[in-house]
C-alpha cells in the first residue's frame, strides 16, 4: 500500500511517490521510508553528542523499512530475489532519502534568509565512493551496521559494488570535494558547480608491463546519489558572430548571432551532507543535451543515422573527462567543455540570485564565485557578457561587479597548466568572448600606464594577449585581472607565485595575492578510511574530533603509555595484512608484514620524481646481490598512479617500474626483504586501502614545482612519516611535527632555481653504486635484453638541462632512505614519529582551509554566525580581500 505524508516544512507533497525538491523539481521517492524518516527526523534536533537508544533503534528500525521497500517499490524485487547491485540501490535510495529532508530545508533557508552563497566552479570532483561518506556524515554509522545485520545481509559486500565517480585527474578534483564537504560540516552556503562526465579519469590495465587505458563507464550501472532536474536547462552557444547596434540611451550593444553547434546544459544534482550538522549542500554538475533530436531533412530522407550525428557530436562536451589536447580537435573539445560548465554555472546563478528580487548593485553581497585552478577562468568574461549582453548593465557597473564577485585560486607553477588559448581559435568558437578580452585588456592596460607608469616590456608581460607567430589568450592573467583575491595553495606556492610567476601583477596588486594552504577532510580521511584508528582515537579523544582535528593533539599524553603504543602498532599491522591482501589478489605477490611500507602514490609525472625512487629501489636491489646475507631492514616499495595518455615518458616510467618489480619480485634470492609493485588503476578507494597501511610517505618532488600536494597530508595523518623535499605543504608539515619527525632531502627551491642557471653534468652526480644501477637499466637487464626500451629516460637523466634534478637529489635522497630504515627497526622510535605526525595534522584539515577562504575571501559566515574559534592558530592573519 503506498502511504502519503503532509509536512508544512520544507518539502511539498506531490503525487505518489514523489515530494518537490530544490526550486520545485521533482524527486522520486518511496513514501513508505520517507514517512518514518520523517516521523524520526521530528524528535532529532539533538546535539552532535550523540542520540538516545529510543533514536538509534528508530532509525536502525527506518534503515531495515526503507531498504526493503526500495526494494519492492523502487526495483521491483525482493531481498531473497535482489542481486547485488539491487541491494546496493536499495540501500543508498534509503540512506539518501535520510538527506532529502535536511537538503531541500537548507536550501529554503539559504533563499528565504538571503544569505550570501559560495559558487565553487571546479573542472573536476573526485568525488569516490559515497555511500559511507553520507553514512558518517549523517550520524548512522552504527544504526546502519546493526540493520544490515539483523536483516543477514552482508555489508562490506554491499560497499563494494558502487562505482566511483572518478570525475578528476588528482589532487584538484579530490580538494574541491573535501571542500563541499567542509563547507556544509561548517554550515557554509555552499554550492558547486562541474561537469556530469559520462566518462571519468580512464581506467588503468598494465598490460605487459605497459600502461594502457580503457574507458570509465562509471555510469554504467546508474548513479543513485544523483537527481536529474530535466527542467533546469540552458542554452550555450557556439562559433557564429557579434553584431553591434546603439541602444536609445546611447549604449552600444552586442548581440551573438548566426551560432552553431548549440547545446542545452542539463542539471544533475547530488547533495553533500555536513558532518553532524544539518547543512546538506548541493552539487550540481551539467551534462549536454542536444537543442534538437535529430535533423529532419536527414530524416525525411531516409538516412536516420545522418539524421542522428548533430545530436551525438553536440552531446561529446559532456562525455569524457580532459580530452587528449594533443591535437587540434581535441583542444577544441577541452575550450568547449569549459566554456559549457562556465556559462551554464552562471546562468544558473543569476537565475538564483533574481530571486532574492534585489538590484545587481548588491550582487557580490550575496554571490560569490571561487574559481578552482585557471580551467574556469572563462568565467570572468562570460559574467561580463551576461551583465551586459543580457542584463542591460554598462561596463563599468558589470566590471566592479565582476571582480567583487571572482576569487582565483592557483593551483600550480607549471606553465602548461597555466592555460593559453590560440587568438583564432577563441575567436572561432568565443567570438562575443575574445571581443570583451580584449576590451578588458585595452583599459587595464591603460589604467595601469598612467597610474602605475608602465613601461613596454612590463606592458607585454602583462597583457592578457600574448604576442608572437601565433598569439594565444592568457586565462591566468584573465583570472588575475578580473578577480579581487588571488590565492596560492601553500606558503612556498603562493610565494613563488608572488615573486616569480605572476611577480608583475603583485608589483600592481599586492593586497589581492594571498596563501591558503590546502587542506584535507578528517571524515573522509581518516573516519572512513581508517577504522581501526578511528576507533583508537575516538576511545582515547572523544568522538568530537571529526569536527576539530586539532582535538587529536591531546593523544601526546598517551604518547609514552606502551599500552596505547602497542595497540597504535596493532591497527597500522592490520591495515597492513589487509592491504597484503589486496595486492595478493591483484598482482599474485606476496607482501612482508614486518617490512617498512613504503609508499609512493600520485600521479606519474618527471617533476614528481618517481623515477628517484624507483632508481632508488635498483640500488637496494644491488646492495642485497651483492651481500644476500647483510642485516638490513626489509621493504616493500608501493606504487600507484596514472600517466597521462599522450605523456610518453610518464608511461616510460610506469614501464620501467613493472619492469623493475618483475625481476626483484621473481628474484628467490632477494625473498621479501625487498619488493616493488605497481598497483593499477588508482582512485580514491585503493587509495583509502594504500593510505592507512603506509609507514613512509614518498613526497619527494623537485622542489619548486609541487604547489601544495594533499596525499602528504592523508597519508601523515594515517600516521606515516614523511620523506620529502622542502616543497609545498612538506614545508608546513616540517613546522608542525618538528624536524626529527620528517625526513628531508635534497635542494631548496632557491638552491633548484640557481642550479639551473648553472652549465653541469650530471653525470658527476653519480656514484658507483647509482652507475651499476643506471648500467642495467642502459645494458637491458631490466628490459629483457633490449637496450633501447629506457634510453628516453637514460637521455632525459642525462640531458644538461636536467630539468628535475634526479641526478643530483640521489646522494641525499639515498642517506635518508638509510636513516628511515635505521629508525623503522626502533619500534618504539617508530611508533613515537608515526603519532606525532598523525596527532599534529590539526593545520591541514580542509575545514581550516575553508574558514580562510569564508573570512578572507568570499565573507561569508556558517548558519550560526561564527566559526568555532578552535581554527583560529592556524588562519594566517590577513584583512578581508576584497577590494
Amino acid at each position: 500500500m503506498l502511504l502519503s505524508f503532509h509536512n508544512s516544512g520544507s518539502m511539498q507533497t506531490g503525487a505518489a511517490g514523489h515530494t518537490r525538491g530544490l526550486q520545485g523539481e521533482s524527486i522520486h521517492t518511496s513514501p513508505i521510508d520517507l514517512k518514518l524518516i520523517l516521523a524520526n527526523s521530528s524528535m532529532n534536533n539533538k546535539t552532535a553528542n550523540g542520540k538516545s537508544s529510543v533514536e538509534k533503534i528508530s532509525e536502525k528500525e527506518a534503515i531495515k523499512e526503507a531498504f526493503c521497500s526500495h526494494l519492492k517499490y523502487s526495483l521491483a524485487t525482493t531481498q531473497e530475489n535482489a542481486t547485488p547491485l539491487e541491494r546496493f540501490t536499495s540501500l543508498a535510495y534509503a540512506i539518501r532519502n535520510f538527506l532529502l529532508e535536511k537538503w531541500t530545508h537548507t536550501q529554503k533557508t539559504y533563499y528565504e534568509n538571503g544569505t550570501k552563497q559560495v559558487n565553487y566552479l571546479s573542472m573536476e570532483y573526485l568525488i569516490g565512493r559515497l555511500l559511507y561518506q553520507n553514512v558518517i556524515n549523517l550520524g548512522l554509522t552504527e544504526e546502519l551496521k546493526l540493520a544490515m545485520e539483523e536483516l543477514g545481509e552482508d555489508l562490506g559486500a554491499i560497499e563494494e559494488v558502487e562505482l566511483e565517480a572518478g570525475l578528476g585527474n588528482g589532487g584538484l578534483g579530490r580538494l574541491a570535494a573535501c571542500f563541499m564537504e567542509s563547507m556544509a560540516s561548517l554550515d557554509i552556503p555552499g554550492f558547486g558547480y562541474g561537469i556530469r562526465y559520462e566518462y571519468g579519469i580512464f581506467q588503468q590495465n598494465i598490460e605487459n608491463g605497459f600502461q594502457v587505458e580503457h574507458a570509465d563507464n562509471w555510469l554504467r550501472l546508474g548513479n543513485p546519489w544523483e537527481i536529474p532536474r530535466p527542467e533546469i536547462t540552458y542554452p550555450i552557444k557556439f562559433y557564429g558572430r557579434v553584431e553591434s547596434h546603439t541602444e536609445p540611451d546611447g549604449r552600444i550593444a552586442f548581440n551573438w548571432v548566426d551560432t552553431h553547434d548549440d547545446v542545452l546544459a542539463m542539471a544533475y544534482d547530488t547533495p553533500v551532507p555536513g558532518y553532524q550538522t544539518h547543512t546538506v549542500n548541493n552539487l550540481r554538475l551539467w551534462s549536454a543535451r542536444s537543442t534538437c533530436d535529430f535533423d529532419f531533412d536527414f530524416f525525411n530522407s531516409g538516412d536516420y543515422i545522418r539524421a542522428m550525428t548533430s545530436k551525438q557530436e553536440s552531446e561529446t562536451i559532456s562525455k569524457v573527462l580532459y580530452p587528449n589536447d594533443n591535437i587540434a580537435q581535441g583542444r577544441e573539445l577541452r575550450l568547449k567543455q569549459e566554456y559549457f560548465f562556465v556559462s551554464a554555472s552562471l546562468q544558473d546563478l543569476l537565475k538564483r540570485y533574481k530571486h532574492f528580487n534585489r538590484s545587481f548593485d548588491e550582487f557580490s553581497d550575496f554571490m560569490a564565485v571561487q574559481l578552482n585552478d585557471t580551467h574556469p577562468s572563462l568565467a570572468v568574461p562570460e559574467l561580463m557578457r551576461l551583465l551586459m549582453d543580457e542584463e542591460g548593465l554598462p561596463w563599468d557597473k558589470a566590471w566592479e561587479i565582476t571582480v567583487s564577485t571572482m576569487g582565483y585560486t592557483n593551483h600550480t607553477v607549471l606553465p602548461e597548466a597555466l592555460e593559453k588559448w590560440p587568438v583564432s581559435l577563441m575567436e572561432k568558437i568565443l567570438p562575443r568572448h575574445l571581443q570583451i578580452i580584449y576590451e578588458i585588456n585595452h583599459r587595464f592596460l591603460q589604467k595601469i600606464r598612467v597610474e602605475q607608469n608602465v613601461d613596454d616590456a612590463q606592458t607585454r608581460a602583462l597583457s592578457l594577449i600574448e604576442e608572437g607567430d601565433v598569439p594565444q589568450v592568457r586565462m591566468a592573467h584573465v583570472a588575475i585581472v578580473g578577480s579581487h583575491t588571488i590565492n596560492g595553495v601553500a606558503q612556498l606556492h603562493s610565494k613563488i607565485l608572488r615573486e616569480q610567476i605572476f611577480n608583475n601583477f603583485y608589483k600592481l596588486f599586492p593586497e589581492r595575492f594571498i596563501n591558503i594552504t590546502n587542506g584535507i577532510s578528517p571524515r573522509i580521511w581518516l573516519k572512513q578510511c581508517n577504522p581501526g584508528l578511528e576507533a583508537l582515537v575516538s576511545q582515547y579523544t572523544g568522538k568530537a574530533w571529526g569536527g576539530n582535528l586539532d582535538s587529536l593533539e591531546s593523544l601526546i599524553d598517551h604518547i609514552d603509555d606502551e599500552a596505547f603504543c602497542q595497540r597504535w602498532r596493532s591497527v597500522k599491522r592490520d591495515n597492513k595484512l589487509r592491504l597484503i591482501e589486496q595486492v595478493q589478489k591483484t598482482l599474485g605477490v606476496q607482501l612482508n608484514p614486518d617490512s617498512i611500507f613504503d609508499v609512493h602514490i600520485k600521479r606519474i609525472h618527471e617533476y614528481k620524481r618517481q623515477l628517484l625512487n624507483i632508481l632508488h629501489a635498483i640500488v637496494l636491489y644491488t646492495r642485497i646481490k651483492k651481500n644476500p646475507d647483510g642485516k638490513r631492514t626489509p621493504r616493500s616499495v608501493i606504487f600507484a598512479g596514472k600517466a597521462a595518455p599522450g605523456y610518453f615518458m610518464a608511461k616510460r616510467i610506469i614501464k620501467l617500474i613493472t619492469s623493475v618489480a618483475e625481476k626483484i619480485n621473481n628474484d628467490a634470492q632477494i625473498g621479501d626483504a625487498l619488493k616493488v609493485v605497481f598497483l593499477p588503476n588508482y582512485s580514491v578507494s585503493l587509495a583509502e586501502k594504500i593510505i592507512p597501511a603506509a609507514d613512509l610517505s614518498q613526497q619527494i618532488s623537485t622542489a619548486g614545482m609541487e604547489a601544495s600536494g594533499t596525499g602528504n597530508m592523508k597519508l601523515a595523518l594515517n600516521g606515516a612519516v614523511t620523506l620529502g623535499t622542502l616543497d609545498g605543504a612538506n614545508i608546513e608539515i616540517l613546522e608542525e611535527v618538528g624536524a626529527e619527525n620528517i625526513y628531508i632531502f635534497g635542494m631548496t627551491a632557491d638552491e633548484v632555481k640557481q642550479f639551473k642557471t648553472r652549465r653541469h653534468q650530471p653525470a658527476q652526480a653519480v656514484d658507483p653504486e647509482l652507475k651499476v644501477a643506471l648500467d642495467m637499466i642502459r645494458e637491458g637487464y631490466f628490459s629483457k635484453g633490449d637496450p633501447n626500451l629506457f634510453h628516453p629516460i637514460l637521455d632525459a637523466l642525462f640531458s644538461p638541462d636536467d630539468a628535475y634534478c634526479i641526478l643530483a637529489d640521489f646522494a641525499d635522497y639515498s642517506r635518508v632512505q638509510l636513516e628511515a630504515e635505521n629508525d623503522f627497526m626502533d619500534s618504539a622510535l617508530w611508533t613515537r614519529k608515526s603519532i606525532l605526525n598523525s596527532i599534529h595534522m590539526g593545520r591541514f584539515s580542509s575545514d581550516r582551509s575553508i574558514v580562510e577562504y569564508s573570512t578572507r575571501v568570499w565573507g561569508v559566515h556558517p548558519k550560526n554566525g561564527s566559526f568555532p574559534d578552535t581554527f583560529d592558530k592556524h588562519i594566517e592573519r590577513a584583512p578581508y580581500a576584497c577590494l
